[in-house]
């Protein structure tokens, strides 16, 4: 161990728990979720209702909101990917509709990126590029015609450039279809990330070309326009996604530190936890952390509040888990620059309040009775409570801590009871599935021996789950549940509708217990429950002793005794109680001799009374 670790462990055991304590819980944490009014838009597409978007597309059209107008049609675009019958359907009942018209032309890209995939060209088979080039040839008429339908409209010409990035136009079609765009909106931010993305180093511009063009739209923004995030996507582009940045590489460390001050200076004009920021604030947390600015990242995180984004996070790795991952780090690096016995630096502004999102609940089956639960539980770092269900299961629910351990302060990337259902099942034969409800969504994750098996997550607002990875979850629910056919279990799980109902059905598929009332409304519905008891948060040393004892603590978790175990224990007190009065009674044995029966009798009738008393 280094002298450097020697100084900075003691500082983060001691500062980590409470630096950052106020971000909100990582089950809060959603990646690119959408408004409550595109929510509820996408909500009714899933069902095949496409009213609500039309009616939302019409008010940003007629109130010339561009920008909300970009993402609206990005997202129902999305929408339409996996399930276009909705989008069909308005079509077919206006051919005519600029708004319609618009999110199918955003369709065909999104079909022809699809086909493509996200993947360096090397990494790109012959037939996904010829497919991809036929898809966007398809597209180009639906684009023209989206711009004819609304000749003020910007937004088919963000699509155009989309457009042009893929099909390798030359410069003077690009430079045609950015004409087009800024003469109809200078500013908007939508169309200056897509010009930006052409003409970047890794597609048909340069890494200064990229950067001067970010840094001249930024320097004529207005103030508080999202534009000034621009160089600080070039800055990312440079850092982390292209093979160029070196020391001495064509971009100096001033414009890339330039263009972190640029956006810090932006952020300040947005509240914490509004969406409108997240975008470019999940980008500037990125490049504070690579720039060692550990004070800065946190300020940055509490203004992102539960709004994490799928960029810049996915250039490293899977958006959310590494959201939470470089989230966890900053604080433990803050705690770790912090003085032994000072304070952590106060906060530069209130971190986001978590607004309408809802607090999340989860409830975890156990395929094992309570006190093999309990026993395997000891060591997870938070306090539990386990109540049993029919067929030797389980039900485990989180019990809120008012102080919590360290623990499970540091727990990151999971909600705590999954990151418990990943402790107490390590090592164990039976296997745990926790339910989780967050609003509308209702998801589970799979854990046998200590590993995430499968998980699933079904949201009205998503798309229709892919059959290959709905069939692969199900076959890992078969493999650990009783269930000779998986097909059922598909059905369940690529349906969207109504997802309390088919999280039930699933549950009842796999020979489960039923799931307890008031699952996702409340709270702690396992303390209602006949024999539920509480397991208690225990620290590292006493999870240890525990673990090498019989005794879980008060009120003891009942252990099934078996009929051998009565028959001897009561055999054993027949012949020892007639021995015992005996050697009490008899002048000629020992004291030794008379000691030894009376504390076995003694024993055993203990070991009797507390089993009955249990089975009580």
């Amino acid at each position: 161990m280094s002298f450097r670790s020697l100084i900075t462990l003691p500082r983060m055991l001691r500062h980590g728990s409470s630096v950052g304590t106020d971000l909100p819980p990582d089950e809060a944490v959603s990646v690119d979720a959408p408004t409550e009014p595109m929510r509820a838009a996408l909500a009714a597409a899933a069902a095949g209702d496409h009213r609500p978007a039309r009616e939302l597309l019409a008010a940003t059209r007629l109130g010339a909101e561009w920008e909300r107008r970009s993402e609206y049609v990005a997202e129902l675009a999305g929408a339409a990917l996996r399930n276009p019958g909705w989008l069909d359907a308005w079509l077919a009942e206006s051919p005519e509709d600029p708004d319609a018209v618009l999110v199918k032309a955003d369709l065909c890209i999104d079909r022809a990126w699809e086909i493509r995939t996200g993947a360096r060209a090397k990494d790109v088979s012959q037939d996904q590029f010829q497919a991809f080039f036929t898809l966007l040839d398809d597209a180009a008429p639906v684009i023209s015609r989206a711009a004819d339908l609304n000749p003020a409209d910007p937004v088919p010409w963000r699509v155009a450039l989309t457009h042009a990035l893929g099909s390798q136009a030359p410069r003077d079609v690009f430079d045609a279809y950015w004409a087009e765009a800024v003469a109809r909106a200078p500013h908007h931010y939508g169309c200056h990330a897509t010009a930006l993305q052409y003409l970047c180093a890794k597609w048909y511009g340069s890494h200064e070309e990229m950067f001067d063009f970010a840094e001249r739209a930024a320097e004529n923004a207005l103030p508080g326009s999202k534009l000034h995030a621009l160089p600080l996507l070039a800055a990312i582009e440079y850092e982390v996604v292209s093979d160029d940045s070196t020391a001495d590489g064509p971009i100096g460390r001033d414009r890339i530190d330039a263009a972190a001050a640029r956006a810090l200076e932006l952020s300040g004009w947005y509240a914490p936890g509004d969406p409108e920021a997240a975008g470019f604030r999940n980008h500037l947390a990125l490049m504070l952390i690579l720039a060692e600015r550990w004070t800065e990242a946190l300020d940055v995180f509490r203004a992102i509040g539960v709004h994490a984004r799928r960029f810049p996070w996915a250039y490293v790795g899977e958006s959310r888990k590494e959201f939470l991952e470089f989230r966890l780090g900053v604080r433990m690096q803050v705690a770790s620059q912090t003085p032994f016995f000072g304070r952590p630096p106060q906060p530069a502004a209130p971190a986001a309040a978590p607004g309408s999102v809802p607090a999340p609940r989860s409830l975890a089956i156990a395929a094992a009775p309570p006190h093999e639960v309990a026993e395997a539980a000891l060591m997870c770092g938070v306090s539990l409570r386990i109540a049993p269900a029919r067929s030797s299961m389980s039900y485990v629910e989180l019990v809120p801590d008012p102080s919590p351990g360290r623990r499970a302060t540091l727990a990151a990337g999971e909600e705590l009871l999954t990151a418990a259902a990943d402790n107490f099942t390590t090592g164990e034969k039976w296997p745990a599935l926790v339910l989780r409800r967050t609003a509308d969504r209702y998801g589970f994750t799979l854990f046998h021996k200590g590993k995430a098996r499968a998980r699933h997550l079904w949201d009205p607002t998503a798309p229709v789950t892919d059959h290959a990875e709905a069939a692969a979850t199900a076959q890992a629910l078969a493999a650990v549940f009783p269930v000779p056919d998986p097909r059922p279990l598909v059905t369940l799980l690529r349906g969207t509708n109504s997802p309390a109902e088919r999280q039930s059905e699933l549950v009842a598929a796999l020979g489960l217990p039923p799931i307890p009332a008031g699952f996702g409304e409340r709270d702690e519905i396992l303390a209602g429950l006949d024999g539920a008891q509480l397991l208690a948060r225990r620290g590292v040393f006493k999870g240890i002793r525990d673990t090498m004892s019989t005794d879980l603590g008060s009120p003891a978790f009942p252990v099934p005794r078996p009929r051998r175990w009565w028959v001897l224990r009561m055999a054993g007190l027949v012949l020892l109680v007639p021995a015992a009065a005996f050697a009490w009674w008899s002048p000629d044995v020992g004291w030794y001799r008379t000691i030894v029966p009376t504390a076995a009798a003694v024993y055993l009738a203990l070991q009797l009374r507390t089993a009955w008393a249990q089975r009580r």
